[in-house]
């Protein structure tokens, strides 16, 4: 098992590689999980070994000892010298769980991290409102046992709850980081992409899990209390992915790449901000997995310290940062004499980009001899077209004739050998849906992929080039707007957001179909991530908290990926005083089926040397880029981003401006007759 060669990375934790770390004054403490090969079960993951890897170099760098680790893992190489490995039985688990609980003292802090493959088994005690236990697989479970009525070695959700209680009643703080997923959707993948991402999930029935066992009465949930903070990879209902990391052959899990790249260099940060930071990373790109959390300690300040925005040193022509940095190739770099303040000397652009390292394609600027140059990031690589796998039939036996999307979608770009699609072409009931890099189609709900119509007077192969560019234009947009809004940790609050939601209408016409009555209930507030109807209509009241006046923005992301500009609308001022509120309202869409959909709330602070006002409305249109209103420096930075490089003449904003707040809520659509 542990002889199983596999490509590496080498996590050195040396002086030249982390530029951070910190002693602990309480003890903080970590059992860290990675389950990549299974024993019994035909269900091997590649990243959960990565994983552990940076998970215990993140750690390490925010104070905790490799002696104070006990690291479980299908493959133990290249692991911190010092801490205790083992493998990740279930015997081998709970025997460190149980020594980590007896080592630690009141005040201390534990970690406790799984990254493997997660599932549901019938719930055995009542304390589950759905009937299902959370179940964690170790690298030694096996299928559903009958005599015992459980997944045989299988780790419970009741029994990690049952040692975190004992914890928490000693007064010693918990830290949970699961990446694994739980869903029991039931959807499977349509004939998968090998390059695509895989979920850590295992349904049921792939564990022999019989589907007719009678519930247990639900008798009550049984409530943590104490200091405690669990983050999770996934929403309950969704699924946790891992991906690889460029064309390295070094796999990770999408969730813990980003938390540990945030982890990084969180200086001064909640573990609310880090999961806000986390999820924004995570919605970079077409795919959407949203992390969630809980506790008590969601409001704390982590533990240790991190590197803040750091800068990366240049060795000869290359640079000591790469695709775990958030480094890609074609992108540009900004150089400086120095590893922290000065202005820059010039920038570049990187050629190959490995998971550390990154090649510089660019001559450097001559420096004194013996002087080192430094670089942190700059303008992102050119937008690349969306690539499409390889065409699914999901019914091949519905008679169904679709020669013309057979023809469009042969026609649509495909990714380089080896990498990941962006999305899978999937022909059903007469037409063309758009599902995940991992093909699954519908994921969230019947409909939920989005589907291609042709309109007006287009073809088919006309309809999927327009869809495709609404996507790429939306992934481009979000992607650069996180970058210019970086995490901001440190920052105090810029703008409130409250949400009241007034409850809508629905009119269905046979002819005409549905909308929306434009009558509405009485308000109340309300948090849209928890679910919201069709025709129903948010009201957000924006107050700037700041001490300067604020032009802001509303944009809203549709779950067809078009961006849609929402406030302000023409010869609405959009410049807020400090202190002062605008109240902005929307309505939602008749709805059909469930989905996703985010409201983009930025704002950029007044011209201090012209009185125009920035409105960023035209960016939510891939047609109207170049014509975004005002003249501060992240409105201009914002256009030079968004097209590629010989479009634009913005050549003098290579350094990112710190001046953009990006809040983004998620809106969670209530399919039609749902509450």
């Amino acid at each position: 098992m542990f002889s199983r060669m596999k490509p590496q990375l080498t996590y050195a934790l040396t002086a030249s590689l982390l530029f951070w770390s910190t002693t602990l004054h309480a003890d903080t403490r970590a059992v860290l999980i990675g389950v990549g090969d299974y024993e019994y079960l035909d269900a091997d993951l590649k990243g959960p070994p990565n994983d552990v890897r940076l998970m215990a170099e993140v750690l390490s760098g925010r104070g905790i000892a490799p002696e104070a680790m006990t690291i479980l893992t299908t493959d133990p190489a290249n692991l911190p010298e010092g801490a205790t490995i083992a493998a990740p039985t279930r015997a081998g688990i709970f025997a460190a769980l149980d020594q980590a609980a007896a080592d630690a003292a009141p005040g201390d802090t534990l970690v406790f991290y799984f990254s493997g493959h997660g599932s549901q088994a019938p719930d055995l005690n009542g304390d589950e409102g759905g009937g299902y236990d959370e179940i964690f697989l170790p690298m030694d479970a096996k299928n559903w046992r009958g005599e015992i009525g459980m997944v045989e070695n299988a780790i419970i959700d009741d029994e990690l709850n049952l040692w975190a209680r004992a914890l928490l009643a000693r007064d010693v703080k918990l830290v949970g980081i699961i990446d694994a997923c739980h869903s029991a959707t039931g959807f499977r993948a349509i004939d998968p992409d090998p390059a695509a991402g895989v979920a850590r999930s295992l349904p049921p029935d792939a564990l022999g899990i019989p589907d007719d066992l009678p519930p247990v009465p639900f008798t009550g949930a049984a409530e943590l209390s104490g200091d405690f903070v669990f983050l999770y990879s996934s929403q309950s209902d969704e699924r946790s992915f891992e991906y690889p990391l460029g064309d390295t052959g070094i796999w990770h899990g999408e969730f813990t790449l980003r938390l540990a790249q945030v982890l990084a260099s969180a200086e001064d940060a909640t573990w609310q901000q880090v999961l806000a930071a986390t999820s924004d990373a995570m919605i970079q790109g077409v795919a959407r997995q949203l992390p969630d959390a809980e506790g008590s300690l969601l409001q704390e300040r982590v533990f240790g310290e991190g590197a803040g925005t750091a800068r990366y040193r240049i060795t000869g022509s290359v640079l000591q940062a790469g695709l775990l940095q958030g480094f890609a190739e074609g992108g540009e770099i900004v150089l400086f004499a120095s590893g922290a303040g000065g202005e820059s000397i010039g920038s570049v652009t990187l050629g190959k980009v490995g998971a550390r390292e990154a090649k510089i394609s660019d001559p450097l600027p001559q420096v004194a001899k013996g002087a080192t140059i430094w670089a942190a990031p700059g303008r992102l690589p050119d937008p690349v077209p969306l690539t499409l796998a390889n065409l699914v039939r999901a019914d091949p036996e519905d008679g169904l004739d679709y020669s013309l999307w057979d023809a469009a979608v042969a026609a649509a770009p495909r990714p380089v050998p080896g990498a990941v699609p962006d999305l899978v072409p999937v022909l059903t009931d007469g037409l063309l849906a758009l599902a995940g890099p991992d093909a699954v189609l519908d994921a969230r709900g019947p409909g939920t992929s989005p589907r291609v119509v042709v309109t007006g007077g287009e073809t088919e192969a006309d309809a999927l080039e327009r869809v495709l560019s609404t996507m790429a234009h939306a992934t481009r947009l979000r992607d650069v707007l996180s970058q210019a809004a970086g995490r901001g940790f440190t920052k105090t609050e810029v703008i409130s957001v409250a949400i009241e939601r007034r409850p809508g209408t629905e009119i269905t016409d046979p002819a005409q179909g549905a909308s929306c009555s434009g009558k509405a209930g009485a308000g109340a507030a309300h948090d849209p991530a928890q679910g919201v109807n069709g025709c129903d209509q948010l009201w957000l009241t924006l107050t700037n908290r700041s001490g300067k006046a604020q032009d802001v923005t509303v944009l809203y992301l549709a779950s067809d990926m078009e961006v849609l500009p929402i406030w302000p609308s023409q010869n609405i001022v959009n410049r807020i005083a400090p202190g002062e509120a605008a109240r902005v309202g929307l309505q939602i869409d008749p709805v059909s089926h469930a989905g996703v959909e985010e409201i983009w709330i930025l704002a950029v602070p007044m011209n201090e040397t012209h009185a125009l006002r920035t409105d960023l409305t035209p960016l939510a249109s891939a047609t109207l880029r170049g014509t975004a209103e005002g003249g501060s420096d992240a409105a201009l930075w914002l256009e030079s981003q968004i097209a590629p490089k010989d479009e634009t003449s913005m050549r003098g904003f290579s350094t990112k401006p710190a001046d953009l707040t990006m809040i983004r809520q998620i809106v969670r659509l209530n399919p039609t007759n749902s509450e």
